[in-house]
């Protein structure tokens, strides 16, 4: 499995047979335009920044969105929408998010969304089994990132990639601070993350992706 940031909240998951997009953009947040193919694409709540589904085309012929909860089978990928908020009052102030487990080739990726709480033990017990967690770690319309590090301790993942944080175009907290509470300031930036169930790491590590301007 190879995984690839593509700004904000968006990222390709690509295994042999099937390619997952999350939550495109449309223009403005500072990113390249996007134009992508997939046999997926996920919604975790419709807004423009999270919601672009005309930027993503099919792969083979059908392109399915998934948006809100349930239990899809798409292409050989298992995956499991389970709803949460983007606040702490159970949407009244903004609304409904989902966070998408995926599972492709033995390893589980969760995308959380905008989360905007910390999880009940329903929610805990739907995620945990995610390898790889992709987690807001920006505050303002999301968690913050000492939210974040609470989650990560409630979820357990072997893999930690931070997204929807500050950017030159984005006033949102710094990626710096998130990885300053988990004690990862060494972390290295990647272009991807190639992953494999055997090469998962034995403990939690924090990977930091490039975003798509660095990359090209």
């Amino acid at each position: 499995m190879d995984i690839s940031w593509l700004g904000h909240s968006c990222f390709r998951i690509r295994g042999r047979d099937v390619a997952v997009v999350t939550d495109p953009y449309e223009r403005g947040l500072g990113y390249p335009a996007l134009k992508l193919t997939a046999d997926i694409v996920t919604i975790s709540h419709d807004h423009p920044n999270h919601a672009n589904r005309a930027a993503v085309q099919s792969a083979s012929g059908r392109l399915r969105a998934l948006v809100g909860p349930g239990e899809y089978e798409v292409g050989g990928a298992l995956i499991e929408g389970v709803q949460t908020y983007r606040d702490k009052v159970k949407g009244k102030e903004h609304g409904k998010n989902t966070a998408f487990l995926v599972h492709i080739e033995d390893v589980s990726v969760c995308h959380l969304g905008d989360l905007g709480h910390s999880l009940d033990a329903a929610q805990i017990d739907a995620l945990k089994d995610a390898d790889i967690l992709l987690i807001p770690v920006g505050g303002a319309c999301t968690i913050d990132a000492a939210e974040a590090v609470e989650i990560v301790s409630q979820l357990e993942p072997k893999v930690v990639i931070p997204m929807h944080y500050g950017m030159p175009s984005l006033n949102l907290e710094s990626v710096e601070r998130f990885c300053k509470e988990m004690a990862a300031t060494d972390a290295a930036t990647l272009p991807r993350y190639s992953v494999t169930k055997t090469t998962l790491p034995d403990e939690t590590r924090v990977v930091l992706l490039a975003p798509p301007e660095t990359r090209r």
